[in-house]
């Protein structure tokens, strides 16, 4: 997954917690500021960058969530693409509550119980988040909301728009192009995992979700076009043989399009049973494994010519 291109030098500081990992740009703050715990307050929103993660990262309110905030007591974070900006004015939903106490970040999810963090500032809108009992290192990035950029978080994560919905209803298909298997596939889901899979059916168009009968069942991968930064490619692998790629277009936060390469044709798909990941620990049977944010990346591609 291509994140924010935000790249972290660091060193290690004896000044601070044996834990902490500090940039080399924050030299010029005092250390009294540096371990201030209440400086989580100082922004708006916390991107947090998941590639940067050091440790076990065993944490799965962290391991899920795209942006944190901590508002005065109340601990809030980003966990869906699909709604992200908007979502409590920008600040996701709420998950738990934090405390600051002696030196320390205490929170509390409403699932997962309570951590503790060592907070240390590593630059003027960066900290470290330490947490000792499962040794691993969380890195936030801070904005203000009306500047951060939702749009470009978006885009970069679009398979996790894709995984926001139990199914995906194919509702047009356009005349151009030329006839194909793909024509015949009103369904899809997409599922959450460190091989990603996607279901495909053949149901009749209008089928109630617990009738569908997934025909497929494949791997999928979302890949970055070069030059392009809300273009995507999409592969549904549906066995070692048949792949079908299609250039996907995000219409809005419920709904794709899909250009297959081979046909020329272009197909709408519409998002469909919303998955509110860890609001109330509701998961869908399907996707009944609590979604993890996994360190990958994304291959670039140059645009497919057709």
């Amino acid at each position: 997954m291509r994140l924010l291109k935000i790249t972290f030098s660091l060193t290690i500081s004896l000044l601070l917690f044996s834990s902490c990992i500090i940039n080399e740009y924050s030299n010029d703050y005092p250390e009294e500021q540096l371990d201030d715990p209440s400086f989580v307050e100082a922004y708006d929103v916390w991107y947090l960058d998941y590639h940067a993660t050091q440790g076990s990262d065993e944490i799965p309110y962290l391991q899920l969530a795209f942006t944190l905030s901590f508002d005065r007591g109340k601990l809030y974070a980003n966990n869906n693409i699909s709604g992200i900006g908007f979502q409590g004015n920008g600040y996701g939903i709420q998950i738990g509550n934090y405390d600051l106490n002696r030196g320390l970040l205490v929170a509390n999810h409403d699932l997962d119980g309570q951590d503790t963090f060592e907070v240390c500032q590593l630059s003027k809108n960066e900290i470290e988040l330490y947490n000792a009992t499962t040794d691993t290192s969380y890195f936030l990035i801070g904005y203000d909301v009306d500047e951060f950029d939702y749009d470009k978080l978006f885009y970069e994560n679009i398979e996790y728009l894709l995984q926001d919905f139990e199914i995906w209803r194919k509702y047009d298909t356009s005349i151009a192009g030329t006839r194909n298997e793909f024509d015949y596939e009103n369904f899809l889901s997409f599922i959450a995992g460190k091989n990603n899979t996607f279901y495909s059916s053949k149901s009749k168009a209008g089928t109630d979700i617990d009738l569908v009968y997934w025909n497929y069942e494949g791997n999928y991968e979302v890949f970055d076009i070069d030059g392009y930064d809300d273009l995507k490619v999409l592969t549904l692998g549906y066995d070692s043989i048949n792949t079908e790629t299609f250039e996907l277009t995000v219409v809005n936060d419920t709904i794709v399009e899909l250009f297959h390469i081979n046909s020329g044709t272009t197909y709408k798909f519409e998002g469909d049973y919303f998955i509110q990941y860890l609001k109330d620990g509701k998961i869908s049977e399907k996707n009944k494994t609590t979604r993890k944010r996994t360190k990958i990346k994304r291959q670039k591609i140059n645009k497919i010519s057709y």
